[in-house]
């Protein structure tokens, strides 16, 4: 219960833990930043990590005078840490991702998750590995899923690249311009808050339609 509060306060409170890393870890926190980036995108049991409020705060911390990162650095870092998670978490799932659907959930996967990936990937094909960068819980599962449809590497990695700079550079430069706004930094909590909300409304309105057309075909 304290871990999930610590990971609660870590994602609402994203900005105010970037100001203090980049204060006493000075570079050592692009290596930080690039590892959970890496890790959310590269690790299907790692959806919990924050992602576009991550991105966000850093473009906001990036954009205060005196700030020791620099956004065009940072994000071209996260880009590169985006590409190669979902690099990585395709090969995972090419190798070894068909077993996965025959095991039972446990603390770190849930087949709920890994099935609704399954489906979106299906309706959408390709195209899923650059929407779901913008959808968290998908966003970790969609290269996964990609490597057990067995979709080419040739196919992957150009929905992939396109994928990583048009998330790693929307939420930066939103966060770059918009974070510090009065109004923004006063309510920052509430805007991460909004984030959240928006990113994950697209998944929960395609798994409403879908329940939707299941029981009307039942």
């Amino acid at each position: 219960m304290d871990q999930l509060k610590a990971l609660i306060d870590l994602v609402l409170h994203v900005d105010r833990y970037l100001v203090d890393w980049s204060q006493s870890m000075g570079s050592g926190l692009y290596v930080l930043l690039f590892a959970i980036v890496f890790c959310e995108t590269g690790l299907v049991v790692t959806p919990f990590l924050p992602g576009d409020s991550l991105l966000f705060a850093v473009g906001a911390v990036a954009a205060l005078e005196g700030s020791p990162i620099h956004p065009v650095a940072v994000a071209a870092l996260l880009i590169v840490a985006g590409i190669i998670g979902d690099a990585v978490n395709y090969s995972i799932g090419k190798r070894i991702g068909p077993a996965i659907f025959d095991r039972p959930d446990s603390r770190w996967l849930k087949q709920a998750h890994l099935r609704r990936t399954q489906e979106f990937y299906e309706k959408h094909g390709g195209k899923t590995i650059v929407i779901a960068r913008f959808m968290p819980i998908i966003r970790t599962f969609a290269p996964f899923v990609a490597g057990i449809g067995q979709m080419s590497y040739r196919r992957f990695a150009m929905y992939n690249v396109a994928g990583a700079v048009a998330w790693v550079v929307s939420f930066v430069s939103l966060g770059y311009f918009f974070g510090n706004l009065p109004a923004v930094k006063k309510n920052f909590t509430y805007v991460i808050f909004g984030i959240i909300i928006l990113s994950v409304l697209p998944g929960v309105i395609e798994y409403v339609r879908h329940r939707r057309r299941a029981a009307a075909a039942g």
